[in-house]
This record gives structure tokens, sequence and C-alpha cells, in this order.
């Protein structure tokens, strides 16, 4: 396993410890509630990471550039290739709409649920709307 991949994995098993936490919208701590931005915070700081959080996001917001400004703040460089465990994907699930998750693989990723109301373990069936992606250098 090459040092990227340790540190994938090391974020995908940060991220697995939230699983269930309930989701709350701009969410920060798992003991109250955390929104995809909270988990990749969470995530990040599990392991010795000091993440840059945006501010002043909403629901619907039609400019990503803020997420590309604190994932290079974070340390987070951006990739292409294969997915990776352990990247960062910044996904358009809808007009107007951005969301976070952490790919555990190419197959599966661990988000913040806003419907299910909880960080949950599903299929990336989102890859595909895809606006960047970003790992652990």
């Amino acid at each position: 396993m090459s040092y990227n991949e340790r540190r994938g994995s090391q974020l995908v098993a940060a991220a697995a410890q939230f699983l269930g936490v309930r989701f709350q919208l701009f969410g920060r701590d798992p003991v109250q509630g955390l929104d995809c931005i909270g988990l990749i915070t969470c995530s990040l700081r599990a392991i010795g990471r000091d993440p840059v959080l945006p501010s002043g996001y909403r629901l619907r917001n039609s400019d990503p550039s803020r997420w590309f400004k604190c994932a290079t703040a974070s340390g987070l460089v951006i990739c292409a290739g294969p997915i990776e465990s352990g990247d960062v994907l910044l996904l358009n699930p809808g007009p107007g709409q951005h969301h976070l998750v952490i790919a555990e693989n190419a197959d599966l990723a661990i988000h913040a649920h806003a419907g299910l109301r909880r960080i949950v373990r599903q299929p990336m069936a989102l890859a595909e709307n895809g606006l960047a992606r970003w790992r652990l250098p």
C-alpha cells in the first residue's frame, strides 16, 4: 500500500466513525449533528489535519469556487484518474446544489444525507455529476 493509499484509508476510517450521526445543516459537532462540510472537517481533524472551512454558504449556491479554495487551504490536492479510497468529491446533485462526499472506494461513499437525516455509506451514484476531486498528498 502506497503512502497516499494509507492516507486515503485513514480518512475513510475517520469518516466511518461518524456513520449514523444525525444530519444537521451547518453542523460541525458530531454530538449535535453534521452536514457534508462538517463530516469532511471532523474526518480531517481526526487524522491530525487542520481544515479551513467555508463561510457564508447556503443550501443552494451556484458558485463552487469557495470549495476549491478551502480544499487547497486544507491541504488537499486536486486529482484526476480513477477514484481512490479517501478522495473527496464535490458533486452537483441538482441545479445550484453542491455536495461533498468521501469515497470509500470507486463504488461507495460516506456522506451526510439530508433526506435520511444522518451520515451514511451508500453507492456513489452521483460521481458522474462530479465537479472536482481532491486527495491527501
